[in-house]
This record gives C-alpha cells, sequence and structure tokens, in this order.
C-alpha cells in the first residue's frame, strides 16, 4: 500500500533561511544573466546561470542549470518545487537538483515584486555551536 501525496506547501521568499531544503515557491524572473556557457570535452553543455527571482516579499538569487535556463525569461512566472538554499560566499542562493522541479506557472504573480529586499545582498557569517 503506497502512501498518499502530500499537497506541496507553497512559502514565500521572506520566510526562506540559510541551510533549509524542500521548499515550493510561486516566483516572477526579475533577470537572468548566464555566467557559464561551454562545451565539456565529450561533446556536452554546461549552462549556469544566475537569475533574480521574487514575490511580493522580496527576492532571491536562483542558480539555474542547463535546461532550467530556457525557462528563465523576464516577467515570466515559474513555480520551483524541492528547491535548497545554498551558501554562496556568505549569501543565500536558491537551487533546484535532480529531485526538483523547475517550471513554467499556469497562473501569473500580478503582484509586484519587492525589489528592495533581496535576501542574497545579506551575509551570513558562519559561527560555530558553543556548548553551555
Amino acid at each position: 500500500m503506497s502512501t498518499p501525496k502530500r499537497k506541496p506547501v507553497f512559502t514565500k521568499v521572506d520566510q526562506l533561511r540559510p541551510g533549509t531544503t524542500g521548499h515550493n515557491l510561486v516566483v516572477k524572473v526579475v533577470s537572468c544573466k548566464v555566467v557559464v556557457n561551454r562545451t565539456r570535452p565529450d561533446g556536452s553543455s554546461v549552462r549556469i546561470a544566475e537569475c533574480t527571482v521574487g514575490d511580493e516579499t522580496g527576492t532571491i538569487t536562483l542558480t539555474a542549470r542547463n535546461a532550467q535556463v530556457d525557462l528563465m525569461l523576464a516577467d515570466k512566472t515559474i513555480n520551483v518545487r524541492n528547491a535548497k538554499i545554498d551558501m554562496y560566499k556568505g549569501s543565500m542562493r536558491l537551487a533546484v537538483d535532480k529531485w526538483g522541479l523547475i517550471e513554467a506557472s499556469e497562473t501569473t504573480l500580478d503582484e509586484t515584486v519587492k525589489v528592495d529586499y533581496d535576501l542574497s545582498a545579506v551575509e551570513y557569517e558562519l559561527v560555530p555551536a558553543t556548548e553551555d
């Protein structure tokens, strides 16, 4: 007997925290810039883009890879499923690996994206835990 699938719980950008996983979001693409575009010796290509995505609560940088880059068109609404927060140079990046999914959304976000609250602009410092 299989367990029934749970409905995904969607969160807002301002609720994302460092080191967390399993995020489902509906976000709008603000901008996208390809940072790696090269061909491997075996003929396969590698494309990585840094895209600013967000909703009415804030924005975050999403690292899109290969086929995901094609979905990153400005002003398009996308669904991000099972995403995780990676830390890069002390700031948060939203990433979707092979266990997650980025897809074009059937709905459109009508709200204005809050671009003046960028979670990726906040620098976090790793503080070692101390025992009392």
